[in-house]
């Protein structure tokens, strides 16, 4: 039990710490005090995170950076005082809280008197350079901060871990994104459509439908933008999905108890091969920093992954489609989301429980707590399923398959 007081004390006074620093940063964009000093750190980067100039860079460290350090270095101390005094024995560990802080407030005054390279040790969400990976779920890296200056200023506000954003549902910005959704003229693709347009979205629907598809918004009809397409003709989308922040894959088939050739072809070329072409479309897009901090894919797998539909074409395909994502996912160049579903009414699915709308609310709802495998059903087992099919199955790709660039090295190597 002692071990596990230190441990508390320990960690809690650095968690607690950065909780601090996330809760300042946040007041800061609503107490116009505090935004004033803030806004000079705002106004210190260029959207490739280089300096707009050396003056305005050291002046936001002691407007913005010293302040911040200061608000954690005062919390940690009072940590350390209610230690001393309910528990003299841990207030070792509480110390390392007032260690963690006062190292930030010592890197802050570094940078702001300008000590040579202090930036590039000391400000590693803010280094210019090509990102080398997407958002990253649990800690903050320089992707995910740069949404925070240059995608939404009122999302994004965590500093170090983003349990914060997750809680707040600030770790997705949905506002004027550009969300294409296929399946658009289906039962979820209209409520996606119909919440993501309350978000401040801007909504595309991609779907076989020749009629320009429509939202009824409190009481008034707002036309949406619609492009016809049709499987296997994935091919037409190629100049549009450039413009697109997030492709959302909702479109599929069930051809129910009928095991036909037809069947067996229909059911993967709809469920699995088109989702994965219009996938590999968009993922060419993703090109520049903006493109891999902004842009995601939400492909819905549904819970056929891990459990029976009655339908077995409708699992076995969408258990393949699931199972490509997975290995997609491992270097792919941005943000991939799973929507895994249970069993919602639609003219796929009429005996369905859920009602289409409410599963819509929580897709968006976990997606802006940056959930990457969105599960939202009745059955419970499926919670516990899932994450252990994910797991296992990604690890086995991770051993035994390898990036094109490692495949490309080692034939270089044998010649």
């Amino acid at each position: 039990m002692v071990w596990m007081e230190n441990f508390a004390w320990g960690v809690g006074s650095i968690l607690g710490a950065e909780l601090v620093r996330d809760i300042y940063h946040t007041l800061a964009h609503v107490f116009t005090p505090l935004y004033r000093l803030h806004n000079w750190h705002h106004r210190v980067f260029r959207p490739d995170l280089t300096p707009v100039s050396e003056d305005i860079y050291r002046q936001a460290h002691w407007y913005n950076d010293v302040p911040e350090a200061s608000v954690m270095l005062s919390f940690t101390l009072i940590l350390l005082a209610i230690a001393h005094i309910y528990s003299p024995e841990q207030q070792g560990f509480a110390l390392l809280g007032c260690i963690y802080t006062f190292g930030f407030l010592l890197s802050a005054i570094a940078r702001g008197m300008g000590i040579p390279n202090a930036d590039k040790l000391t400000d590693l969400t803010h280094l210019p350079g090509e990102f080398s990976s997407p958002p990253a779920p649990w800690m903050v890296n320089r992707t995910y901060h740069w949404r925070h200056h240059f995608d939404n200023q009122n999302a994004y506000f965590c500093g170090t871990f983003t349990v914060l954003d997750k809680i707040m549902g600030t770790a997705l910005s949905l506002k004027g994104k550009t969300v294409a959704v296929t399946g658009a003229s289906g039962t979820l693709g209209q409520a996606l459509l119909f919440h993501l347009h309350l978000k401040g979205a801007k909504i595309l629907a991609l779907t076989s439908s020749e009629q320009t598809l429509n939202l009824t918004v409190e009481g008034e009809t707002i036309p949406i933008k619609t492009v016809t397409w049709k499987v296997g003709q994935e091919q037409q989308l190629a100049e549009l999905l450039p413009k697109v922040d997030i492709l959302i894959l909702n479109h599929g088939i069930n051809v129910h108890g009928l095991r036909t050739e037809e069947a067996i072809s229909q059911s993967y070329e709809v469920n699995t091969f088109s989702c994965w072409r219009l996938l590999e479309l968009f993922l060419s897009t993703v090109r520049t920093n903006a493109d891999i901090a902004k842009k995601e894919v939400w492909v819905n797998t549904s819970e056929a992954e891990v459990g029976p539909a009655l339908s077995p074409l409708y699992e076995l395909s969408k258990r393949t489609l699931g199972d490509l994502i997975t290995l997609r996912r491992l270097d792919a160049p941005c943000v991939i989301r799973k929507l895994i579903l249970g069993p919602f009414k639609s003219n796929l699915n009429p005996i369905g429980v859920l009602s289409p709308d409410w599963v819509a609310q929580q897709i968006l709802k976990l997606a802006q707590a940056d959930v990457r495998d969105i599960i939202v059903t009745i059955n419970p087992l499926t919670f516990l399923a899932f994450p252990i099919k994910e797991f296992w199955v990604s690890a086995y790709f991770k051993l035994f398959s390898r990036k094109s660039a490692d495949l490309t090295t080692t034939a270089l190597k044998r010649n």
